[in-house]
């Protein structure tokens, strides 16, 4: 493990987050990964953040309410594609997703979520704030398009405790 800067990374997390996505990791019951395609790192009440945007259909929505914590897990370079698929289309609830795609959970460093060994950049996040969209404040035409069934995103910022290759 190489402990890097939060914000090293922040071109190639802005890609993969609008090309393909990446993995965000949770674990309670038993461990969860899904695909995110929404969110970023930022700084908030002077402190690095990961914004993450998870519907509240998600199964990982559910661990993150239970864990306070997730973990951001970025492909680089690395191909991934049929696991981001699979990852991004199917449920936990359903499918053990680690085992459906050959992918390693590697404990973290300092939560209890893992991150995803085939993967070389992590971040790993407690949850400093969380919001439930509220679908009056949303523009009408986003709420069309993003949200013809009432599944609504909850907003998490989790504080980043640690970001690093492996």
């Amino acid at each position: 493990m190489q402990e890097v800067s939060y914000n090293r990374y922040l071109a190639e997390v802005d890609y993969y987050l609008t090309n393909g996505g990446l993995f965000l990791t949770a674990e309670k019951e038993k461990v969860n990964t899904m695909v995110i395609g929404w969110g970023g790192i930022n700084v908030f009440w002077n402190k690095q953040v990961f914004l993450a945007a998870v519907r509240k259909s998600r199964y990982t929505h559910k661990l993150i309410e239970k864990t306070g914590e997730f973990t951001v897990s970025v492909p680089l370079e690395r191909d991934l594609k049929q696991a981001l698929d699979f990852c991004g289309t199917k449920s936990g609830r359903d499918f053990d997703k680690f085992k459906a795609c050959g992918l390693t959970p590697i404990p973290g460093q300092k939560i209890n979520a893992p991150v995803i060994g085939e993967c070389p950049l992590h971040y790993e996040c407690r949850v400093i704030y969380k919001q439930d969209m509220l679908p009056g404040n949303l523009d009408p035409g986003i709420k069309g398009e993003f949200y013809p069934d009432p599944d609504y995103h909850t907003f998490y910022i989790g504080k980043i405790v640690v970001c690093y290759l492996t």
